[in-house]
């Protein structure tokens, strides 16, 4: 009975993209095998640096109410973050220069879980995308090439006039069309993701970087 507890566990932690570390903590949504990916996503890159991050860290509950608020509501962090868990950051390098980062979030789609990554640049346009896990007879389209095109370049600032969360809005965000229309719930669980991705990045990373708290 205690190993299939043990096990379950494990099995449980593996499908929330949650792992566990040698010191027992908990970390948010890695890549499964960022020697792989990371050089996929960033074809110049010659090496990366894993840190993590925690809203608990950065800010406490102040910077979650702020990061609820931008995003439109407490569902976003409800799902999958609890305040004092890490998120994984992957700084990029090629050669010695920083050249950007790559940060994957959690949400909920029609068949389970989806894990969203974004790679961006040094100033937070995303350069592509990658799902890591998403499920439905349809999920092969929110991965090809062709659809990840269209958020190349775009930036959180993009995101402020369309709401994911209701998929309602303007500009070009709003003219990105499902590729798999039996996946509704998908197609914005993805958005939304992305979105999500944005605006931790900006908190965690961007915002300092510009100086502001």
């Amino acid at each position: 009975m205690r190993i299939f507890f043990v096990v379950m566990m494990c099995l449980a932690l593996q499908l929330s993209c949650i792992s566990v570390r040698p010191a027992l903590t908990a970390v948010g949504c890695d890549l499964n095998n960022p020697d792989r990916d990371v050089p996929r996503l960033f074809p110049e890159s010659t090496s990366y640096k894993t840190i993590y991050v925690s809203i608990a860290q950065r800010g406490g509950p102040p910077l979650q109410r702020r990061i609820e608020n931008r995003l439109g509501g407490r569902m976003y962090l409800a799902l999958y973050a609890p305040l004092d868990v890490p998120y994984t950051l992957y700084e990029i390098y090629r050669d010695k220069k920083k050249v950007g980062y790559i940060h994957g979030v959690n949400q909920k789609g029609q068949f389970g879980g989806i894990q969203v990554f974004v790679a961006q640049d040094l100033t937070g346009r995303i350069k592509t995308f990658y799902i890591q896990k998403i499920t439905g007879k349809s999920a092969g389209k929110f991965r090809d090439a062709a659809f990840a095109r269209k958020f190349v370049g775009l930036s959180l600032k993009d995101f402020e006039s369309y709401d994911p969360a209701s998929g309602k809005g303007t500009g070009k965000i709003a003219e990105i069309a499902n590729p798999a229309p039996d996946m509704v719930t998908d197609f914005y669980g993805v958005l939304r993701g992305l979105k999500k991705n944005l605006v931790l990045m900006d908190e965690f990373v961007f915002s300092v970087e510009r100086g502001k708290p």
